[in-house]
């Protein structure tokens, strides 16, 4: 017998992307999501990939989106896309209707203004707050279900969470 959750298998993976925004400290910025209660409710900027759009132009536009942070300049992105599923509770949103869960390709990227620039309400507020935070830490802060594709991040970007100058 098929059920609607056998059926998930068949969906594809929403193409995404998302931004390890470090600073000059080699701090990295994450964002409090307005819609998640408790310790976990911290991220770094993510999001979809438009058709046609090409990742690091879906990188940049999401950033600036979330944040409204222009002045970076990109260091690296992943080598592989990371994935994850979206866990039974989220299968009543809309998005999740048509997607078994996201595949990312991560962009680590260098801010060079000023905090000034940073404005959570610039065009979608998805943050109520944010933080720059040790690369390390950022596992710990994360919903459980994307905690694996954090640990990669981690793994793959930690070189880069030095200080400049």
């Amino acid at each position: 017998m098929n059920t609607s959750s056998d059926n998930r298998k068949d969906l594809p993976y929403r193409p995404c992307v998302g931004i390890v925004l470090f600073n000059g400290k080699g701090k990295v910025f994450v964002g409090r999501r307005h819609d998640i209660s408790g310790d976990d409710a911290w991220q770094m900027p993510q999001g979809g990939v438009d058709s046609g759009e090409a990742p690091q132009a879906a990188a940049l536009r999401e950033l600036r989106e979330e944040t409204g942070v222009r002045s970076v300049k990109i260091l690296a992105e992943t080598q592989d896309w990371l994935t994850y599923d979206y866990p039974p509770e989220l299968r009543n949103r809309s998005f999740v209707k048509r997607f078994k869960g996201q595949r990312q390709k991560w962009f680590a990227m260098r801010f060079d203004g000023a905090e000034s620039e940073i404005d959570l309400g610039y065009r979608h507020a998805e943050f109520d707050a944010w933080a720059w935070r040790d690369l390390e830490d950022l596992p710990d802060l994360i919903v459980a279900f994307k905690r694996p594709v954090y640990e990669a991040v981690v793994r793959e970007f930690r070189h880069l969470a030095q200080p400049v100058g």
